[in-house]
């Protein structure tokens, strides 16, 4: 494990592993390298790529510095972009690939950028986040209600089912997950404009010009699927592919090909 240091002076903790052209890998929602699906996907790509996973600010290793701006985020993946030699391939996966997205957007050097279902509400095949949606999070937030800004962001953000939601606090996980809610908001900063169940603006992501494929997988949701496919077809130079069989938590055997072969 190591630190880079970002432009705050907030420490970024990161493991690299691997050896060939960097890519780095973005968590979503309530994960770092402690607790992420990215794990896996770092060692398959090891043999082909130095892969990059760090702790977003707020989690894990590494620190935080008040006040929270989605522009923080951004000059993290900067520094680390730096200390990967320059220039990568980004990867991101649900709120990261809007992450990835932005920072790309922001001008953070990257050769190819890859995005795996970012969460977004771009039709009527699920109800939109509420109106109080981010203004709710941010008070249960404030008041460290912490189980309660995780469930509700997984019923209001994510959309599962209520008795699904109540379930979770039995699940081994469950502690965890409530470590790590305070990030809750940092996620939903980056993706709350874009889920109230309209279609993406015309202009949005505009300078994203880098080669871009986004992915979805065959067994998620209808929203999520058509979120990803219409950010295909809105990004310039974006291709769009689905992983059969696959869920919104993708096997790393089933995307480790697919990045291999877009990333080389």
């Amino acid at each position: 494990m190591s630190n880079v240091s970002s432009a705050d002076g907030t420490p970024i903790a990161f493991t690299r592993t691997g050896q060939g052209p960097a890519v780095i890998l973005v968590d979503g929602a309530l994960s770092h390298r402690a607790q992420s699906i990215n794990a896996d996907l770092a060692t398959a790509l090891a043999g082909h790529f130095t892969v990059y996973t760090y702790d977003r600010r707020g989690r894990g290793e590494s620190g935080d510095t008040a006040p929270y701006a989605p522009e923080r985020e951004v000059e993290d993946l900067a520094a680390l972009v730096e200390e990967a030699g320059g220039s990568v391939r980004l990867y991101g996966t649900s709120s990261g690939a809007a992450v990835a997205l932005a920072a790309v957007e922001s001008g953070v050097p990257v050769e190819r950028l890859a995005l795996y279902e970012p969460p977004f509400i771009v039709d009527g095949t699920r109800p939109a986040i509420p109106d109080d949606y981010v203004r709710t999070l941010d008070e249960l937030v404030a008041a460290d209600r912490r189980a309660d800004a995780v469930r509700y962001f997984m019923r209001r953000g994510v959309g599962l089912p209520g008795a699904m939601v109540a379930m979770m606090r039995f699940m081994p996980a469950w502690p965890k997950l409530k470590a790590v809610a305070h990030t809750l908001p940092y996620d939903v900063a980056f993706v709350a404009p874009y889920e109230h169940g309209r279609p993406y603006p015309a202009a949005a992501w505009a300078s994203v010009k880098v080669p871009t494929l986004v992915m979805d997988g065959g067994k998620s949701p209808a929203w999520i699927r058509n979120a990803a496919r219409s950010l295909a077809g809105l990004l310039p130079t974006a291709e769009h592919r689905t992983l059969d069989g696959q869920t919104h938590i993708v096997k790393a055997a089933a995307l480790a090909p697919v990045l291999e072969g877009f990333f080389r």
